[in-house]
């Protein structure tokens, strides 16, 4: 089956074609920038414009950066606040003029890695960190998803919620240098392990193709591997997911 897997980021939103029996792209990857201020009548219109661009009339996931609850969205995370109660499926099913499946970003993320990536066949608690403007999250027990888990938003024993001083955005605001940054994200993983005691750590986001950069500053026992999709699993994962709900309506 083939579905369009739309993956909505702080900065970006990416788009493909994916072979759901597989995992692959079976188009062009086309990405976009996030409009700012990003409302949903910005973000609405730019989806449209990847919709015609693909010139795609079939079923559409995408990965969204907040808690989804029943369609509707809880959190608003490096978007507009006035995406939170919005019904977004609904939403953007009208917008696309096609059927949305919409989940939380960190989430359809961790399917592609689980289904067909890194966690593929792991038994136990495996954590999916996803690298980015923000630090999204995803927590499997023996496959199993507890949805919109939104670790990003802890906050540390120094004070500072996670992703303000651990994800890539803070490395960039920062000026920090990737060993330096290293540090920090470890930091935010050792106190991930101390209250999960995961069996697998998987980094995806744009940050896991920079993994050397930073390993050696990672110390936490947990085996912590790139994601197979890299920058792409949220796209891939998208699209399962929205598979995974055609076939909850059948």
């Amino acid at each position: 089956m083939q579905i369009l897997g739309m993956d909505v980021g702080g900065s970006g939103i990416k788009a493909a074609v994916v072979d759901t029996s597989n995992g692959q792209l079976a188009s062009e990857r086309i990405r976009i920038e996030t409009p700012r201020p990003a409302t949903p009548a910005a973000i609405g219109n730019a989806m449209q414009s990847l919709v015609r661009q693909m010139q795609w009339s079939g079923p559409i996931g995408i990965g969204f950066p907040a808690a989804i609850q029943h369609g509707i969205a809880r959190t608003a995370a490096n978007i507009d606040k006035s995406f939170i109660g919005l019904p977004v499926e609904k939403f953007f099913s009208e917008q696309a003029g096609c059927p949305v499946h919409v989940a939380n970003d960190a989430d359809v993320a961790g399917m592609a890695e689980m289904r067909f990536g890194a966690g593929h066949d792991i038994r136990g608690v495996v954590l999916i960190v996803t690298i980015g403007t923000g630090l999204g999250t995803a927590l499997f027990t023996d496959g199993r998803l507890l949805p919109n888990t939104e670790l990003g938003h802890i906050f540390l024993d120094n004070g500072v919620e996670a992703e303000r001083y651990a994800a890539d955005s803070a490395r960039v605001i920062k000026k920090l240098k990737w060993k330096d940054w290293g540090k920090r994200f470890d930091h935010y993983l050792a106190t991930m392990e101390s209250l999960f005691w995961p069996d697998l750590i998987v980094l995806g986001g744009g940050v896991s193709k920079k993994l050397e950069k930073f390993a050696e500053t990672i110390t936490v026992r947990t085996p912590v591997v790139p994601a197979r999709f890299l920058n792409q699993a949220g796209i891939v994962g998208a699209a399962l997911y929205a598979e995974s709900m055609l076939g909850n309506l059948t």
